[in-house]
């Protein structure tokens, strides 16, 4: 695509390994046709040794950025030349924004999370008790977004020490939150007002589980189950939620909401979500999560 004058359309890039089955391509074209911007987007696969190397071409005119999916997203971090605040807490990067030759690293999943759950319903009352399971980048952006709506999270990993890491990392004293880290049995299922799926349970085999059901029948009914995989639209720990007579939703929310600030931070347009869910039609294919 070129303007009237010839030069190249702005350019913006996924880079993943793989990267063929992203949906981000689709939402960011109906987000330049909606906003009236000439632009394209491309999903590029980037092996992990050519990422270095692919974050330099964005230095160039023209270029407004890229989103990072797997496995890149804590790679980048010393390619970069400044971080926000969400991706040093973080520690991974999901979004590049290109100006004037410098290339600042953003983390868009965490408020992405933020609006989503919003979307869903959940309230947001202070002192929550929230669960999150895993204790990987996806589980450190969630307790992110939860602590910064202050929310007491309690992380439950299989690997009890990998979610100690992640309390450990945000043990702020005299904060209007809590991280613990907790085996499945001593959760605080009996009081918490959300549980959130940040772990790998359901990306590669749809039949697969984060949760015992078991645990699930503990939770008040009032309480949400959130699922970041969005590949199968409802997955097990879905279909067990709602048969256990909870609300639950699946992570499709959460893409369409960083996509939109992804976009925002590269043009400066506001396109409404709307705009990313509708041109989310999910084919067959395999399950994702994130990016």
């Amino acid at each position: 695509m070129s303007l009237p004058d010839g030069t190249p359309a702005p350019r913006a890039f996924l880079f993943a390994d793989p990267a063929a089955h992203s949906l981000s391509p689709q939402m960011h074209r109906a987000a330049f046709a909606h906003a009236g911007l000439p632009g394209t987007y491309e999903a590029r696969r980037v092996p992990p040794a050519d990422l270095a190397a692919a974050i330099a071409g964005l230095r160039v005119p023209g270029v407004l950025g890229a989103n990072l999916s797997l496995p890149h997203k804590e790679a980048a971090l010393p390619l970069l030349d400044s971080l926000s605040g969400a991706a040093q807490a973080v520690g991974a990067v999901n979004t590049i924004v290109h100006r004037n030759g410098r290339l600042h690293g953003d983390n868009t999943d965490s408020p992405g999370l933020r609006d989503a759950l919003s979307d869903a319903g959940y309230s947001w009352e202070q002192g929550a008790e929230v669960i999150v399971l895993g204790a990987g980048g996806a589980a450190r952006a969630a307790v992110h977004a939860l602590i910064c709506g202050e929310q007491n999270v309690t992380v439950v990993n299989r690997t009890l020490e990998r979610a100690q890491a992640i309390a450990a990392d945000w043990h702020v004293p005299d904060a209007d939150f809590q991280v613990t880290a907790l085996p499945a049995h001593a959760a605080p299922w009996e009081s918490a007002a959300l549980v959130v799926n940040a772990s790998s349970a359901g990306l590669n085999d749809p039949d697969q589980t984060p949760l015992d059901a078991a645990f699930l029948t503990r939770l008040p009914i009032e309480a949400l189950v959130y699922d970041m995989v969005y590949r199968p639209a409802e997955t097990r720990l879905m279909r067990e939620a709602r048969a256990a007579g909870l609300s639950a939703e699946n992570g499709l929310g959460m893409l369409a909401h960083q996509a939109r600030l992804a976009f925002r931070a590269w043009t400066g347009a506001d396109v409404p979500v709307s705009v990313f869910l509708r041109a989310l039609t999910l084919p067959a294919g395999q399950p994702e999560q994130g990016t």
